[in-house]
């Protein structure tokens, strides 16, 4: 199959979730005899026309200049170049905003799968306006989309619900971790077991203030550690706001996967606040890393991790958690969550049924 991979900040990934399985897929889909093109803004730091047998298209792109103008810009134009190539399949990452121009696909053959990740219109960070719009491109995603992917069954739910189409469920993937270092702890000046951690934008629906709240109202004094870049006008507001309490620790993005992980491995309760929809590649790593995890109480955080977490819904919740903390589950927790990266979230299963995807789409 020709595939192309649409939709991304473009790999290699130094950016996010859809940037990791695009890296992934693509890695598996050429090793499978698959000619796969991926399409990079032109500010990606990559700058070569291929990567480890991949094709990397470079579309202008000024996101960083206009925001959601330079990203309209870009989906626009890197659908436009991909309606022109004979591709078998384009696989679109997220609906936002390039569902506006799916349209485009017409003037080919080509079959066009959408991975609708979550429910983008939720996101608090945007206005009305820009949540209606949201909506809306939803609704055409799944409308002029060949087949969508659901990355979560909660989503799968949802499109059937609200839209009364199938999607195929398939998830994210990750790798178990095996080897961490207490030597990457010391840098940041924490110790095994002794702080409590969050990787995630920072961003309102993520939850970030409702868990520093808890852990303001625990009156821990073991330090939390919040992963992610702060210098975002929601981080800065952050970071104001627990200015005077000086064991929590905003260490900014951190992109060295073995210390990412060693500090997953050895936090004593990991937390996790995403609440938007899908299935989020930092739970699933956390997963794969023994982190000892409390999230967020929603379906979709619940169809990935089960019974194997604690849940919360608020920071009284949070505090409760924190105060009245146990050793009791972390073992049966850990093994558990380890399988399920193991049996359903690893990466070759993932992209497997990816290709079994398009080729079901294209036999129809």
């Amino acid at each position: 199959m020709k595939i192309a991979i649409l939709g991304t900040r473009g790999i290699p990934n130094n950016y996010g979730g859809f940037e990791q399985i695009a890296e992934n897929l693509s890695l598996h889909f050429v090793q499978k005899g698959h000619e796969v093109t991926v399409y990079n803004p032109d500010e990606h730091p990559y700058h070569s026309s291929e990567w480890n047998q991949v094709r990397i298209k470079h579309i202008f792109s000024k996101e960083t200049n206009l925001g959601i103008w330079g990203t309209l810009i870009y989906d626009y134009l890197c659908l436009k170049e991909a309606a022109k190539e004979d591709y078998d399949i384009i696989l679109e990452m997220g609906y936002v905003p390039g569902a506006l121009f799916f349209g485009l696909k017409k003037r080919s053959g080509t079959k066009l799968v959408t991975n609708m990740d979550g429910l983008d219109w939720k996101r608090s960070k945007w206005n009305y306006a820009l949540r209606k719009f949201t909506k809306f491109c939803e609704m055409r995603a799944v409308k002029l989309s060949d087949l969508m992917i659901s990355d979560n069954l909660g989503i799968k739910k949802y499109i059937i619900e609200n839209y009364n189409k199938s999607s195929r469920f398939i998830p994210y993937g990750a790798e178990l971790f095996y080897s961490p270092k207490e030597e990457f702890l010391k840098k940041f000046d924490l110790e095994v077991y002794k702080y409590y951690m969050i990787v995630a934008r920072l961003e309102p629906e993520n939850n970030i203030e409702m868990i520093l709240d808890g852990y303001v109202g625990s009156k821990s004094s073991e330090p939390f550690a919040v992963i992610g870049n702060h210098t975002t006008k929601y981080g800065i507001y952050l970071k104001n706001k627990y200015r005077d309490h000086t064991n929590i620790k905003f260490l900014g993005g951190i992109y060295q996967d073995n210390t990412l992980n060693s500090l997953r491995w050895f936090s004593k309760l990991y937390f996790h606040g995403h609440s938007v929809g899908g299935t989020n590649p930092s739970l699933l790593e956390a997963m794969a890393c023994n982190a000892y995890i409390a999230a967020h109480d929603n379906p979709f955080n619940k169809n990935v991790v089960q019974q194997d977490a604690f849940y919360f819904r608020n920071s009284e919740e949070i505090s409760d958690l924190i105060n009245s903390y146990t050793e009791r589950f972390r073992d049966q927790f850990i093994k558990n969550n380890r399988e399920k990266i193991k049996t359903a979230y690893n990466w070759e299963k993932v992209s497997e049924q990816y290709l079994d995807a398009f080729e079901s789409v294209l036999r129809n």
